[in-house]
């Protein structure tokens, strides 16, 4: 086709600026980079890459025609039906270029920003942060920075409803969250794709049903275009029907595979005991059958109604950080959102403190050759509580530290039970709301062993605690984990705003190192005791397990993990 019908110059222009963001992202990732160059070393020369991206800049329509009609004839494809036949024409391929002829003479263009040595430290992180109202609702957060390829990054997050009036509207909060994206009143969803391309940019935008948030990263010069594009995408969505249709038929398709799939079967049980919300409550975890009713239920002026009335900026938090100008950037933030108000009045979710009844439970997933098992203990406490420190780092190195964690050293490495197995552990800044949980992925015929191997590890644990050395390690891995997120500049933009959301600084995390640091075994032990009990940890596994059994019956042994 593209032989006999050559592409527009459009479609050149898109295909050529989808090519190069990613080249431009490839060369301001310093890993990224590397391995381009090795590969572009390993066919002659390392300079090949920019002749490359030189080339593509230059590429035509013509250029693509003339190259179609060389390479791209029907001699040259394999066909699962082949006749051959008695003069075949084929594309002589030509000789080999001399590489050292086309790198002799290449100049390189002018050297890419190098960024400035950061020190991702809550104190240093601190010292350069700016923060400003800039407008009733909305808190700025600034962190001013050189950064390779002189990049930046933004995270905008925006809180609205209240539990009233969120009643009975999760779908079509969830709906309009994920339409965001799909076009605005002035451009269509092929537009905001052509734009981010254009800007070398990544911009995500997308919503709850109490919240929406957008992320950038752009380079310096790009940032205003990219904010504006956000924000006509979160103020002036214009809910497409084609598009609205489209989604539809891509979430029933994704639950209609929800519907047999064993973690989504433990994880939902788990949630619905854990967490009995109300149907009506917006946080209510529905079972997939549940949710296509809602989902082919659902109709297009909901969702228009539901952002009419609830989105807005009258609660939000916006950081950018990396190489920009601060002063232009509050301008621009406060003429894009400052004037933006939520119809309807705001206030938060909140959680009551629960303390569920254990409960364990098998539920059936019939064909499924792996079963998961989801635990979970809620707990009352904050992120403020004495112990929440301890959890933090008993949880580390229980499961959250992975492969050298007691949950996978046991049940992974030493009985082979699992192909995959942790433990995750939150609490609320602002509600008695504290979790512990855990998962595992196993063979169904494990399941009896795989548990018993989990609650003889937890109450180990509970019972001796952890070794002065596991202590130390774990407080360096933990620790070394948490600077090298506030290095990353995405992950420390999202920790700004949310620090922001809690009505907190990064000197909060600064406390709460040292609070880790100062731990002793004792102290992690005998907080765990306080919070953990073996029989308060609900667990609901889902699996193949009727036709284990009947396999067990025939003698046939149970898989292990190597």
């Amino acid at each position: 086709e593209v032989i006999s019908r050559p592409p527009t110059a459009e479609e050149v222009e898109r295909a050529r600026a989808d090519r190069l963001k990613d080249w431009e992202s490839m060369i301001r990732n310093s890993q990224r980079a590397a391995i381009e160059l090795s590969e572009w070393q390993a066919l002659g020369d390392w300079r090949l890459m920019f002749v490359h991206r030189d080339r593509l800049e230059a590429v035509t329509t013509e250029d693509v025609a003339r190259a179609a009609r060389t390479f791209l004839r029907p001699e040259n494809r394999t066909v699962g039906l082949y006749t051959p036949t008695k003069e075949a024409q084929r594309a002589e391929i030509p000789d080999r270029p001399d590489v050292a002829a086309i790198v002799r003479d290449y100049k390189g263009r002018e050297a890419m920003a190098m960024g400035e040595s950061f020190d991702p430290s809550p104190s240093a992180i601190e010292a350069r942060t700016e923060r400003q109202k800039v407008a009733p609702g909305i808190d700025l957060i600034l962190v001013p920075k050189k950064t390779r390829g002189a990049t930046v990054q933004a995270t905008v997050n925006l809180h609205f409803g209240d539990e009233k009036g969120l009643q009975g509207r999760g779908t079509a909060g969830e709906f309009a969250g994920n339409m965001l994206m799909r076009g605005t009143q002035s451009r269509t969803r092929q537009q905001i794709q052509d734009e981010i391309a254009k800007l070398k940019a990544r911009i995500s935008v997308g919503g709850s049903y109490d919240s929406a948030s957008a992320s950038i990263e752009a380079k310096r010069e790009n940032l205003a275009a990219s904010l504006r594009l956000v924000a006509d995408m979160l103020r002036t969505p214009a809910f497409p029907e084609s598009e609205f249709e489209l989604l539809r038929q891509e979430a029933l398709a994704s639950l209609e595979d929800a519907k047999s799939d064993p973690q989504q079967k433990a994880a939902t049980a788990l949630t619905q005991h854990l967490y009995p919300w109300p149907e009506s409550d917006p946080r209510y975890v529905e079972t997939p059958d549940q949710s296509i009713a809602r989902v082919n239920a659902a109709k297009l002026d909901e969702l228009r109604r539901f952002h009419s009335e609830f989105y807005g900026a009258s609660e939000a938090e916006i950081a950018i950080v990396g190489d920009f100008d601060p002063a232009e950037a509050r301008k621009l933030v406060a003429e894009l959102f400052g004037g933006w108000k939520s119809a309807k009045p705001f206030a938060r979710l909140t959680t009551p403190a629960a303390s569920p009844a254990m409960v364990e439970r098998k539920i059936e997933a019939p064909d499924k050759e792996m079963a998961t098992m989801m635990a979970g203990q809620r707990l009352s406490m904050r992120d403020d509580h004495a112990d929440y420190p301890a959890l933090v780092l008993g949880n580390f190195l229980t499961g959250g530290g992975f492969l050298n964690s007691r949950l996978a050293t046991r049940i992974r490495q030493k009985d082979g039970l699992s192909y995959g197995v942790g433990s995750y552990f939150r609490a609320s800044a602002f509600d008695l709301d504290g979790y512990f949980g855990s998962y595992a992925i196993f063979a169904p015929q494990n399941s009896d062993r795989l548990l018993t191997a989990y609650r003889e590890e937890i109450a180990r644990v509970l019972d001796k605690g952890f070794t002065v050395e596991e202590i130390e390690e774990g407080k360096k891995g933990w620790l070394q984990g948490r600077q090298v997120s506030r290095a990353n500049d995405p992950e420390l933009a999202r920790t700004l705003v949310t620090r922001s959301w809690e009505g907190r600084s990064i000197k909060w995390d600064a406390d709460l190192e040292a609070k880790i640091a100062a731990l002793t075994p004792e102290m992690v032990r005998d907080a765990m005791r306080r919070q953990l009990s073996v029989d308060r940890i609900s667990i609901v596994q889902s699996g193949d397990f009727a036709n284990v059994r009947a396999k067990l019956e025939t003698g046939e042994p149970a898989m292990t993990i190597k």
